[in-house]
């Protein structure tokens, strides 16, 4: 009866030391169970605010295309009155930096003459006729002082004279090449005897000197409007003046290869007066200058899609969160 008793104390206490290490272990996962959902809430919230970010962001981008249309408005309204404005003689324009950047869209009436040896072709630059794209290029000439003329431009003037065709700097390339092959002497191929007197007596032909008559270039008034170097996007290649190649405006570079100052005035044509017989150079129309690649009604059509994809975006996260009603 007593060993019977004894084993049965033995076995409780085994079964009471076996089991105490899950009886102490229990306290700490009842603290895990706590923590839990204390994380779950933490992701739940920053899921939530991830949700409001896409319609935060297009919201702000069409806000901006609201700022963007105002800019855009005041500077064409800007372009517009300074074009409206009666041009300006040329000798009157200061060309200094400063002056340059404040006559910039002025008018200005220049006279001289064009100094074609020194023109420069910009491009390729396409223009569309009839819906034909034809490829080409514009040209800038130098316009010079007419000596013992007040009227005239009392320093030189770089203008745009317009778009030409492909051909025009095909032409220009060719004559400039052949000045530079140098001139090989003719060799006299007069047999001996004919050199004698006697024989030069009777074949003596009477010689025609052709004496080269100086061209005079008549002066040309031109009506151009100031404007400065193009930006260049990251796609255009830099301009090359040594092997004749300029894909942008860029006035200091052009005026240093024609052998001006940095502050040479450069001015683009706008004389409608096209002469039907002499179609080219094309000058630029004045309604381009007033114009941008993207106007205010684009900035209004931007700003709208902006908006309506906020509000599309914000809809759906407001769909995400609402709480799913059970089935019954």
């Amino acid at each position: 009866m007593a060993r019977s008793v004894t084993r049965i104390l033995l076995r409780g206490s085994a079964v009471s030391v076996k089991w105490a290490p899950f009886s102490t272990a229990a306290p700490a996962v009842s603290s895990n169970s706590q923590n839990q959902p204390s994380d779950k809430d933490n992701r739940s919230t920053w899921s939530k605010i991830f949700l409001f970010i896409p319609g935060a962001i297009t919201f702000g981008l069409g806000t901006w295309q609201i700022f963007r249309r105002q800019e855009k408005v005041e500077m064409l309204e800007y372009r517009q009155n300074r074009l409206e404005m009666e041009p300006l003689k040329c000798n009157d324009a200061t060309h200094s930096s400063e002056d340059l950047n404040n006559l910039e869209f002025r008018k200005v009436l220049c006279r001289g003459v064009f100094n074609e040896e020194k023109s420069v072709y910009v491009g390729p630059r396409s223009r569309s006729i009839s819906g034909v794209t034809e490829n080409g290029y514009y040209i800038i000439t130098p316009l010079e002082p007419v000596s013992n003329d007040p009227e005239s431009t009392q320093s030189p003037i770089l203008v745009n004279r317009g778009w030409v065709p492909r051909s025009w700097r095909d032409k220009s390339l060719e004559v400039s090449n052949n000045d530079k092959q140098p001139s090989t002497p003719i060799s006299s191929s007069i047999p001996e005897n004919e050199k004698s007197s006697w024989w030069r007596f009777w074949s003596k032909k009477p010689k025609y000197i052709e004496e080269e008559v100086p061209s005079v270039v008549a002066p040309v008034e031109v009506i151009g409007v100031v404007r400065g170097s193009e930006k260049p996007s990251i796609f255009v290649p830099a301009n090359d003046p040594s092997s004749y190649q300029w894909f942008y405006v860029d006035v200091p570079a052009i005026a240093r290869a024609c052998g001006f100052p940095n502050t040479t005035l450069y001015i683009e044509d706008v004389n409608e007066n096209v002469d039907p017989s002499n179609p080219y150079p094309v000058p630029k129309d004045l309604n381009t200058l007033i114009s941008s690649s993207v106007m205010p009604q684009d900035h209004l059509n931007y700003m709208l899609t902006w908006y309506s994809l906020s509000a599309a975006v914000t809809f759906m996260a407001f769909k995400r969160l609402k709480p799913k009603k059970g089935h019954r």
